[in-house]
């Protein structure tokens, strides 16, 4: 593997509050192998002139849907699996393109995606996988409204749907282990009402507190974790004091709430671009009416919901929760979250924080002996975080694993 040295470069290290100028960084065999405020005399295959430029980790979505091939859920269930795979590999790439190197799946990606991403067959970021999400019937995994009568049965499983129905203890125990058997790398539930489902106000609590400590007790016995779909800060509560790790959205959190996150060491990932975007592309996907009242609740309330958990001292993940066309926007967040957010704690967000999310000590960070992803930006993301956006027009560079991949 190419030795690759970054000369004279701007730092951002993942941690730090502050970026360091004038630094050079030396990878060797996929890992990162010195960093220095002096010029690292070792030799290189390639050296890289960075000045101006600003070296960081690989940034992490630990909030998406790969083979989100539309935003109609629904519809989505009954696409061919194939169109599916395609249209799946081509956004991984694109997401690569972003300098996305790792990403969470928290509905619908699998094992083979996985597999497929480490054997080099798809060209894209790392994945960690939930399998299918769980959820009751009628809720955020149910997408037959309220006038289809067939079963909400596991059959879902075999189609591109992002989740499968499962009702009693006994069904999300065995719902679980199957898909940790099948591969997942943690568990996924929907605990509130969501956006996009026909039949759940967002108010709904899903899932009884019995039901969520089986899955969680599953996963826990399986050395993994339980994320959960979750808006109203009752929803927040039930499933972190059921057992819950990382709660997904929490858009409508409250003060006390997000003490209780805090105090059981709980992540939060928002993910609010993608009801920004749902509102301005609304007309174009056919958002229903119910659905668009939905979205309007929960957008209008997200930019405060991060200062509420900022204030809290809460672990804040970056998400996005994107769908179909709408991935494009996938480096908005940074926008949004720096309007009310230090755009340093968002650059953390995305890097050494959700590292730890997805329990990965080797990423996130720039320091010796971590695995080499990162991404070379043109100027200085701390002070202007539009460095940031588009489909990466700026980042220059993007490595992964001491490979570069772009640039």
């Amino acid at each position: 593997m190419m030795r690759v040295l970054f000369a004279d470069c701007d730092l951002f290290d993942g941690v730090s509050d502050e970026i360091r100028r004038g630094m050079h960084v030396l990878v060797a065999d996929g890992r990162i192998a010195e960093v220095s405020d002096r010029a690292i005399r070792a030799t290189a295959d390639r050296v890289i002139a960075a000045k101006g430029r600003t070296l960081m980790p690989g940034l992490i979505d630990a909030h998406v849907h790969i083979t989100a091939a539309t935003p109609n859920l629904a519809e989505l269930e009954s696409m061919p699996v194939s169109y599916v795979s395609h249209w799946t590999a081509r956004l991984m790439g694109q997401m690569l393109e972003r300098g996305f190197t790792m990403v969470r799946d928290v509905g619908g990606a699998d094992a083979g995606h996985r597999r497929a991403q480490e054997e080099g067959l798809i060209r894209g970021p790392r994945l960690s996988v939930s399998g299918k999400a769980l959820g009751q019937t009628g809720g955020h995994t149910d997408f037959r409204g309220t006038a289809r009568t067939d079963p909400g049965d596991m059959q879902r499983r075999f189609t591109p749907g992002l989740g499968r129905v499962v009702d009693g203890v006994p069904a999300c125990l065995m719902a679980a282990r199957d898909e940790l058997r099948l591969g997942a790398d943690f568990v996924k539930i929907m605990a509130n009402g969501g956006v996009a489902t026909p039949a759940d106000p967002i108010d709904w609590i899903q899932f009884t507190p019995e039901e969520i400590r089986a899955i969680v007790a599953v996963a826990e016995a399986s050395c993994t974790y339980v994320a959960a779909h979750t808006y109203t800060a009752r929803a927040i509560e039930h499933a972190a004091t059921n057992g819950v790790r990382t709660l997904e959205h929490c858009n409508l959190i409250d003060d006390r709430v997000a003490g209780i996150l805090r105090e059981r060491g709980c992540y939060a990932v928002p993910t609010l671009i993608v009801y920004d975007c749902l509102d301005r592309h609304a007309d174009a996907i056919g958002l229903a009416p119910a659905n668009r009242e939905k979205n309007r609740k929960v957008r209008e309330a997200g930019l405060a919901s991060l200062e509420i958990m900022a204030r809290a001292g809460v672990r804040m993940g970056y998400g996005t929760d994107l769908l179909g066309g709408m991935h494009r926007e996938q480096l908005g967040e940074f926008a949004l979250r720096a309007r009310v957010l230090p755009a340093v704690e968002v650059l953390k967000s995305a890097t050494s924080v959700n590292a730890e999310i997805l329990r990965r000590p080797d990423l996130g960070r720039v320091a010796e002996g971590m695995t080499a992803d990162l991404i070379l930006v043109d100027g200085d993301p701390v002070a202007d975080i539009s460095v940031l956006s588009g489909q990466g027009e700026r980042i220059a560079l993007v490595m992964q694993g001491g490979r570069v991949v772009k640039g």
